[in-house]
């Protein structure tokens, strides 16, 4: 099975990518599907002595490194999606015209620290790999989105006014893994269903329809990384 190539990155990651495996961006429930914790801590312990860490070696499975990745941005200090530009990017995923709605967000990431905007486009960059396996893993830029958005936006889940701008928080993340060309590779803008969030009932009193839960096919166990995987079974390089 030939898989698509990757979208254009940084000169020094084009240098260092090699050809994804199927492995590790087909496992079914890729990040759904939770790893070994104590294999997760292992190698986030493993990642912080040496960034050089053999994954072969350690006989890990591909979701114990996803899991190590997704607790890796949970652990900063802080989201990598800055606090600061939250409002901005709810406000532009409100805006109804899908054309000015991108492009709003667009500038908006434009406004993010350095380091912070070449990350996200790195994890946003793979997690469009990812969806583009949906067929295989079940892992859509929904699925995916909602796996990640709570850990790259990490909002206050105690505010009770939070609670009615999830969605929001979710189509954020979720429009920028469907139009990562568009963000940060100068691309057209892909066709894809209208993910903002309704507007509010004029009447006050009329009822919100309830949001119907998400429903996921049920996890497998995980696989474990072959050798021939070398150093990258998430194909993220």
């Amino acid at each position: 099975m030939s898989l698509p190539p990757p979208p254009p990155g940084p000169l020094p990651l084009r240098r260092r990518r090699r050809r994804p495996t199927v492995l590790g961006l087909c496992t079914e429930g890729l990040y759904r599907v939770s790893g070994n914790k104590t294999d997760q801590d292992n190698i986030q312990k493993q990642f912080d002595q040496d960034h050089n860490i053999s994954l072969v070696s350690m006989e890990v499975t591909v979701n114990a490194v996803a899991g190590a990745l997704k607790a890796f941005f949970a652990d900063l200090p802080d989201p990598l999606i800055p606090y600061s530009l939250h409002p901005d990017l709810l406000e532009a995923a409100k805006i109804p015209d899908k054309t000015e709605r991108l492009h709003a967000l667009k500038e908006i990431v434009k406004k993010f620290h350095p380091v912070n905007y070449d990350v996200f486009r790195y994890i946003i960059t793979h997690l469009n790999r990812v969806s583009q396996q949906n067929k295989v893993n079940l892992m859509t830029a929904d699925n995916l989105s909602i796996c990640f958005w709570p850990t790259l936006m990490r909002p206050d889940f105690e505010n009770r006014e939070f609670l009615s701008t999830t969605k929001i928080h979710q189509s954020v993340v979720e429009t920028f893994i469907q139009q990562c060309q568009f963000f940060f590779y100068n691309g057209e803008i892909v066709e894809t269903a209208n993910t903002v969030a309704p507007p509010p009932p004029s009447n006050p009193g009329q009822l919100v329809e309830p949001m119907v839960p998400l429903q996921l096919p049920p996890p497998l166990q995980p696989q474990l990384i072959q050798p021939q995987l070398q150093t990258d079974p998430l194909g993220i390089i």
